[in-house]
């Protein structure tokens, strides 16, 4: 069982400034739901409960968006517009949070390293909000699920991109695996690759279930030319060894992370309310 997703969020959120300067990246809208709580009903979906979240300094409007607000509660208790916090509430009662601080910001290596604590000695799930995901039926941790519970071992979401973009992502190759048209035996992966040095136009998005180990290999690695620790060098450590599967999930990914994917996305879901 995968029982705790944890989720990096102690990022500054530049590409958004002026606004991320006092709102976490995190917190965007799409819509009317911050992209955080689009992550944390993708696990709740997956059957998982305990939301485990690395934050940093200025990020206290996550820990009070997922706590219960009596102020406002109070307010629009038997009035018209007391449905409206119907959708947050039900994901505080059936979720468990807990926190911890990223005190310097070291790359996503470092980030999971820091929610080591959070998570034990188990396998678990990792969401980067950033990438907003929808999926006709089972979202992409559900799906990631049903791939770990048959080769036991790292999972990587997948998207084929355009060659050019591939300086962008963490890039894999591998082997398809055998009576399957979307699992991948990991041999390889390289961080940022330039086209012309990628092995493949399959990049790794922000979705991982991540086997316990990993923390060890994290705690071992050497930082990259940035003095960052990245996640992509660790599981390159398991892939080595034919121990992580890439996995092309089903559904539509936007990169919130960059204006455009973010405006992709409002829009996107405008759509589809109507």
């Amino acid at each position: 069982m995968i029982n705790k997703c944890l989720f990096p969020a102690a990022g500054y959120g530049t590409h958004f400034l002026p606004v991320t300067k006092a709102v976490p990246k995190e917190m965007l809208p799409v819509l009317t739901k911050p992209l955080l709580q689009y992550g944390v009903e993708e696990a709740l979906n997956a059957g998982i409960a305990n939301m485990a979240i690395v934050t940093g300094r200025g990020k206290r409007a996550i820990e009070d968006h997922f706590d219960n607000s009596f102020e406002l509660e109070s307010q629009l208790n038997d009035s018209p517009k007391a449905h409206l916090l119907k959708e947050i509430k039900d994901v505080i009662q059936k979720s468990t949070f807990t926190y911890v601080r990223q005190k310097t910001m070291l790359g996503l290596g470092h980030a999971i390293l820091t929610g080591e604590p959070l998570i034990g000695n188990e396998s678990f799930a990792v969401i980067l909000a950033d990438d907003l995901c929808d999926c006709e039926k089972d979202g992409v941790i559900s799906q990631m699920i049903k791939v770990y519970n048959q080769f036991k071992c790292s999972i990587v979401a997948i998207e084929e991109i355009p060659m050019d973009q591939t300086h962008k992502y963490g890039i894999i190759s591998g082997k398809l695996i055998e009576n399957s048209s979307s699992t991948y035996l990991v041999n390889n992966m390289i961080e940022k690759p330039e086209e012309n040095s990628a092995p493949s136009n399959m990049a790794i998005i922000g979705r991982y279930i991540l086997t316990p180990d990993i923390f060890n290999i994290l705690k071992t690695i050497k930082p990259d030319k940035s003095g960052e620790i990245q996640i992509t060098d660790a599981l390159n450590i398991q892939a080595k060894q034919g121990r992580v599967v890439a996995y092309k999930f089903i559904g539509k990914r936007f990169d919130c992370g960059s204006i455009k994917g973010y405006l992709d996305a409002n829009n996107y879901f405008a759509k589809n309310l109507q």
